[in-house]
């Protein structure tokens, strides 16, 4: 099992991200920005109803509801990982991102929009 990513680590990123934009940061470190608020979901929202999937970065399972344990899940959401820091740090809107078909979102569960963005703009700030 990887490692959690430390906390002043993962915000620090996304502070950067939020006041400077994704492509001021290095591969590595969007990659990890990334990875610390797919951990940050999965925590504020557990469960096994909702497969989310960030191609190249990593994929988590939240939300209540029915557990998935084989093959494809019933409820998917998949995207590339500028799209999801976006939506994390609040500089794109879940509603706007469907439109643009940057989200691909399968199934009766698959709307984030009541969990984006994870994190404010007063607690960025902060960072």
């Amino acid at each position: 099992m990887a490692r959690r990513i430390d906390t002043a680590d993962g915000m620090r990123l996304l502070a950067l991200a939020h006041h400077r934009g994704v492509d001021s940061l290095s591969k590595a470190d969007v990659k990890m920005a990334g990875r610390f608020a797919l951990e940050e979901i999965a925590e504020r929202h557990p469960g096994h109803s909702v497969e989310v999937r960030v191609p190249f970065c990593g994929a988590v399972q939240i939300g209540e509801g029915p557990a998935h344990r084989r093959g494809t899940p019933p409820n998917v959401v998949e995207m590339a990982l500028t799209t999801w820091l976006g939506l994390c740090i609040g500089t794109r809107r879940w509603e706007e991102a469907q439109v643009s078909g940057s989200v691909d979102a399968s199934g009766i569960r698959a709307d984030l929009a009541e969990f984006l963005p994870l994190f404010s703009e007063a607690t960025l700030n902060r960072w």
